[in-house]
């Protein structure tokens, strides 16, 4: 399965006027200190949406908003995919699957119950 098209996703975000804040490429580890702290530098004249949205990302208010995806969910996705073992569902139709889910989520929170709990 390829990649999703960056300029579809972004006109459609645009259009249900969600301001989307996407990575288009990969990024550096360690970008030298005069780029990790500089502002991007100004538009072109009639900028596309992704034009726009790269340079939203690479202002200081767009680097804090998308580093939020580090202490959301998308963590926990992956523990349950790598350490669960959670990787698809084993039964058919909604109903099914959501009660699947159910459990998944139930484990998980058993789980962290367990760990956070005091000692």
């Amino acid at each position: 399965m390829g990649r999703a098209n960056p300029q579809r996703l972004v006109d459609a975000c645009e259009a249900a006027g969600i301001e989307p804040l996407m990575a288009v490429k990969r990024d550096e580890h360690h970008p030298p200190v005069s780029e990790r702290f500089d502002e991007p530098p100004e538009l072109p004249a009639n900028p596309t949406p992704v034009q726009r949205m790269t340079r939203r990302l690479k202002t200081g208010a767009g680097r804090a908003a998308y580093a939020l995806r580090k202490s959301t969910v998308e963590p926990v996705f992956g523990i349950i995919k790598s350490v669960m073992g959670f990787r698809q569902f084993l039964t058919r139709g909604l109903d099914n699957v959501q009660g699947e889910w159910t459990l998944v989520c139930l484990a998980w929170n058993l789980k962290r119950m367990a760990v956070l709990r005091p000692q």
